[in-house]
C-alpha cells in the first residue's frame, strides 16, 4: 500500500489547487464524466481519499504536542508556531491553523467526490462487495477527518455533497451535534461494512477496528466537558458505548501488546501488531516529515547531517519541559525516556522518537517511516479510562492495564489508579504521538493543568490559559471569504 496509496491524480490536484481553504471547486469533466469508468479508476479515487493523512502527523505535532505541556518552545525570531506554543489570540493567519483547515476539508471533499462517484457510476466496477468496501473506506476516512477539525475548531460546516465554490460560500458551520451526527453515521457504516483485515499491498487501509477505535474515541471525547464553549466535548456520558467498542477490538485477537515499547516504532516492523491504524509513508515517493518537526536545526549540525535536514525554524528549540522530565524520572528508570527524548543532546532535551539516522533519506522530508494513528496500547488505557468513568469494569482492570503498560517501560506496579494517574501515564507512554493535548482537554483539565505547569516551570513566555483556547481560531481566510457566514470563535482577535 505504502507504493500505492498516495499516487495523486487529476482529481487531486483539481481539488488541491482551490484558492480558498474551503472552496469544494467542481472537477473537470473529464474527472467526473470520463475518469470514474473502471475498478482501477475508483481505487485509485479512494487512494485520493487517503492522500490528506499526510498533513496529519503535522496537525498532531504542531497544533497539539506544542500546544501541549510536553513542549516549551522557544523562538529566534517570528515564527509560526509562536502564537501556538504560547497561547495568542491572535493566530488567524497562522499557517498550521489554516493548512489544518484547509487539508481536513480537501479530504472531505475528495471523499464525497468517490461516494457521488459510486452512488452514479459504481456499477461499473461490477463487485457489489467491492463498491460497499470502498463507500465504507471513504465514510470512514470522511469521519476521520471532521473529527479532526471538531477537536481543533469546533463548529464546521457540514457538507456530504461534492458542492461548487457558490454554493459553499452559502453553507454556515452547522452545530456540534450536527458534526457528530455526520461522524457518528460514517463511522456506524465502517463498522459494519469493512473488512477486519488485509493482505499483500492492502494492509494500511482502514479496517473495521480501525473505525470501531475511533467510534470509541469519538464517544469518549463526547463524553468530556464543554469549557462553556462550543469545542469537542457535550457532557454526554457515552463511556458504555466507548467501552463496548474497545472491548471488541480486545476480544477480536487481531492486535496484542508488544513486550518492547521500541519495536513498535521501528522501522523494520511498520504495520505490527500493536497498529491499528497508521499513516503510510515511503522514503523518494511519498517520504515523511514529521521526525523532523520538533529536532531542532542543530541537533543535526552536531551530527554533520546537511542542512537539508531540520524544519526550517533556524536557531530555535523545542525542548521537552522541565515538567516532563520530572514526569519519566520520578517513578525510576522509565525506558521510555531515553527512546522518545533526546536526553544526551546537550542544548535542550527534544522529542526524537521517530528518529533513526541509519534509515534517514534524501532530506528531512523523506522518513520512510509510517504515523501510527491508534494503537493497541491506547484501546487498554481508553478502557481503563472509561472504567475510571463508571463503566462497566472494576479497579482491579484499570491496575492491571495500567500496570501492563508500566512494566513494559520498567517501572514498578502501583495500586488504586486514578484519573490523574492514567493520564500521567498516558502522556509518558504517548509522548511525541500527538495524543497530550487532546487528552487534556477531552478529561476537563487543559486549563487547569497548563496553567500549573506554566507556573511550576516558572515560563513567563506563555499566556495563561483559558477555556476558550481549548480549540482554535478559524482562519482569518474563511471569515472573509463571504461577509457573515462564519463568527469567530470567542476569544480570539
Amino acid at each position: 500500500m505504502k507504493n500505492k496509496i498516495y499516487i495523486l491524480l487529476l482529481l487531486v490536484a483539481v481539488i488541491s489547487s482551490c484558492s480558498k481553504q474551503l472552496d469544494q471547486q467542481p472537477v473537470s469533466n473529464l474527472a467526473t464524466t470520463n475518469f470514474f469508468t473502471s475498478n482501477n479508476d475508483f481505487l485509485q479515487g479512494v487512494n485520493g481519499v487517503y492522500s490528506q493523512l499526510k498533513s496529519v502527523p503535522d496537525q498532531l505535532l504542531w497544533l497539539g504536542e506544542m500546544r501541549s505541556d510536553n513542549i516549551n518552545a522557544v523562538s529566534d525570531g517570528n515564527r509560526d508556531w509562536d502564537g501556538i506554543n504560547n497561547f495568542s489570540p491572535n493566530i488567524t493567519t497562522v499557517a498550521f491553523v489554516t493548512n489544518a483547515w484547509k487539508t481536513n476539508f480537501n479530504g472531505i471533499f475528495n471523499a464525497n467526490t468517490v461516494l457521488q462517484a459510486l452512488t452514479d457510476k459504481g456499477s461499473v466496477i461490477n463487485n457489489t462487495a467491492l463498491v460497499t468496501r470502498y463507500t465504507a473506506e471513504c465514510r470512514y476516512l470522511r469521519a476521520f477527518y471532521y473529527f479532526q477539525l471538531l477537536r481543533l475548531f469546533g463548529k464546521v460546516p457540514v457538507i456530504s455533497t461534492p458542492l461548487t465554490a457558490t454554493e459553499v460560500n452559502s453553507v454556515a458551520r452547522g452545530s456540534i451535534t450536527e458534526v457528530y451526527q455526520l461522524i457518528l453515521d460514517d463511522l456506524q457504516y465502517a463498522v459494519a461494512n469493512l473488512p477486519a483485515s488485509y493482505t499483500s499491498a492492502d494492509v494500511g487501509r482502514a479496517t473495521s477496528y480501525a473505525a470501531k477505535g475511533l467510534l470509541g474515541l469519538v464517544y469518549l471525547t463526547r463524553s468530556g466537558p464543554n469549557y462553556g464553549v462550543e469545542g469537542p466535548g457535550l457532557a454526554s456520558n457515552e463511556y458504555d458505548k466507548a467501552l463496548t467498542q474497545f472491548n471488541d477490538i480486545i476480544a477480536s485477537n487481531q492486535y496484542s501488546f508488544l513486550s518492547d515499547y521500541t519495536s513498535i516504532f521501528s522501522y523494520s516492523n511498520e504495520d505490527n501488531k500493536e497498529v491499528i491504524f497508521d499513516v503510510q509513508y515511503a522514503s523518494s515517493i511519498n517520504g515523511a516529515g514529521f521526525p523532523s518537526d520538533l529536532a531542532p536545526v542543530a541537533y543535526w549540525t552536531s551530527l554533520g547531517i546537511s542542512n537539508t535536514y531540520g524544519n526550517g525554524y533556524g536557531a530555535s528549540s523545542f525542548g521537552v519541559t522541565n515538567n516532563l522530565k520530572t514526569s519519566y524520572t520520578a517513578s525510576g528508570t522509565d525506558k521510555r525516556y531515553a527512546f522518545n527524548v533526546a536526553t544526551t543532546y546537550t542544548s535542550s532535551p527534544f522529542i526524537k522518537k521517530y528518529i533513526d539516522i541509519t534509515k534517514k533519506g534524501t532530506s528531512g522530508t523523506d522518513w520512510p517511516i509510517n504515523f501510527i494513528l491508534l494503537r493497541y496500547t491506547d484501546i487498554l488505557l481508553m478502557k481503563a479510562e472509561c472504567i475510571l468513568h463508571g463503566a462497566s469494569g472494576s479497579q482491579v482492570d484499570v491496575d492491571g492495564i495500567v500496570n501492563k503498560v508500566r512494566d513494559r517501560a520498567g517501572l514498578s506496579a502501583v495500586s488504586n489508579v486514578t484519573l490523574s494517574t492514567l493520564m500521567e501515564e498516558r502522556r509518558r507512554e504517548f509522548a511525541g504521538e500527538g495524543s497530550r493535548w487532546n487528552d487534556l482537554v477531552r478529561e476537563g483539565l487543559a486549563v487547569d493543568v497548563m496553567n500549573a505547569w506554566i507556573k511550576s516551570d516558572a515560563i513567563t513566555t506563555i499566556n495563561p490559559v483559558v477555556a476558550n483556547y481549548v480549540i482554535y481560531p478559524v482562519p482569518a481566510s474563511e471569515i472573509q471569504t463571504k461577509a457573515g457566514l462564519y463568527t469567530q470563535n470567542p476569544g480570539y482577535n
